[in-house]
C-alpha cells in the first residue's frame, strides 16, 4: 500500500468517526436532557432534547451515501447499545442505596410547593430527590426513544437505500427528503405516546396536550429535514473530493 493509499484510507475512517460521534452525541442528548425542560419556538412545543435529534438523520444519510448500508446499519446497532447503556446506568442509580440524610447534600433534595404528576404517572407531593425526579423524567423518554429509535433509524436507512437502487443512484434530494420524513414521522409518534402514555391514560394530560406534542415533534424534524437538503448536497459533493471519491462509489468495500 503507498503511502497516497494510506492518506486516502485515513481520511475515509476519520471521516467516519467524525460522523459517527455527531449521530452518537446527538443521540446521548435526547436522552440525557430529554424531557426535562420544554421550549417554545414559535408555535412549537419542543422538548429539550429533540433539538439536537435531527443531526441524527442527516449523519445516517451521509453515511449511508458514502459507506453504504451496513456501516450505516452498524452505527444505528451501536446507538441501540448506548441507549441500553444509558437506561442501564440510569436503573443501578435508581436501584443503589442512597448515601445517609446526614451527609447529603441539600441541593440533592427538591421541596415541592404542590403534588406534581410525573411522566411515569406517580404522583410525589413534599419532598423529591433531584435524581428520583431526574429518573422519572429521563427513564421513561430513555425507554420510549429506544422503541422510536429502533423503527425510526432501521426505517430510514432500509428506505434510503432502496430509493437510491430506484433512482439508480440519481435525484439524492428525493431519497433523502423521503426516507427521513417518513421515519421521523414513526419516531415522533412513537416517542411522545410512549413517553406520555402512562400520564395520558390516568388522565393527566388531555388529548390535545398530546396531539401538540406530536405535531410540534414532526414540525420540527420535518422542517430541520427539508432545511439539511443544501447542507447535505453540500457536504456529499466536498467529502467525495476529499475522500476522493467517483461518483456512485463508496469509501468502503461492499459486502456482497
Amino acid at each position: 500500500m503507498t503511502g497516497v493509499d494510506t492518506m486516502i484510507r485515513e481520511r475515509r475512517e476519520r471521516a467516519f468517526l467524525v460522523l459517527a460521534g455527531i449521530f452518537l452525541s446527538a443521540m446521548t442528548l435526547l436522552n440525557v436532557v430529554g424531557i426535562t425542560r420544554f421550549i417554545q419556538l414559535g408555535p412549537l412545543a419542543l422538548a429539550v432534547g429533540v433539538l439536537p435529534y435531527p443531526l441524527t438523520f442527516l449523519c445516517t444519510d451521509l453515511i449511508s451515501e458514502l459507506y453504504g448500508r451496513a456501516r450505516a446499519n452498524f452505527l444505528v446497532s451501536v446507538g441501540l447499545g448506548i441507549n441500553f447503556l444509558i437506561l442501564g446506568v440510569l436503573t443501578l442509580g435508581a436501584m443503589a442505596p442512597a448515601v445517609p440524610e446526614a451527609v447529603m447534600p441539600p441541593w440533592q433534595v427538591l421541596q415541592l410547593a404542590a403534588p406534581v404528576s410525573l411522566p411515569n404517572g406517580a404522583v410525589v407531593e413534599g419532598e423529591i430527590g433531584l435524581f428520583t425526579l431526574i429518573y422519572a423524567t429521563t427513564s421513561g423518554a430513555v425507554f420510549a426513544s429506544m422503541m422510536a429509535y429502533i423503527a425510526a433509524q432501521y426505517c430510514d436507512v432500509q428506505l434510503y437505500h432502496f430509493l437510491k437502487r430506484l433512482t439508480r443512484g440519481k435525484h439524492l434530494w428525493l431519497r433523502n427528503n423521503f426516507s427521513t420524513l417518513l421515519s421521523q414521522l414513526v419516531d415522533s409518534l412513537m416517542v411522545v405516546t410512549v413517553t406520555f402514555g402512562a400520564a395520558f391514560l390516568a388522565g393527566d394530560i388531555a388529548t390535545s396536550t398530546l396531539l401538540t406534542l406530536v405535531g410540534s415533534n414532526y414540525a420540527f424534524k420535518a422542517i430541520c429535514a427539508l432545511i439539511d437538503t443544501i447542507p447535505l448536497y453540500g457536504a456529499v459533493h466536498w467529502l467525495r473530493g476529499y475522500l476522493q471519491l467517483a461518483p456512485g462509489e463508496y469509501a468502503i468495500e461492499q459486502p456482497s
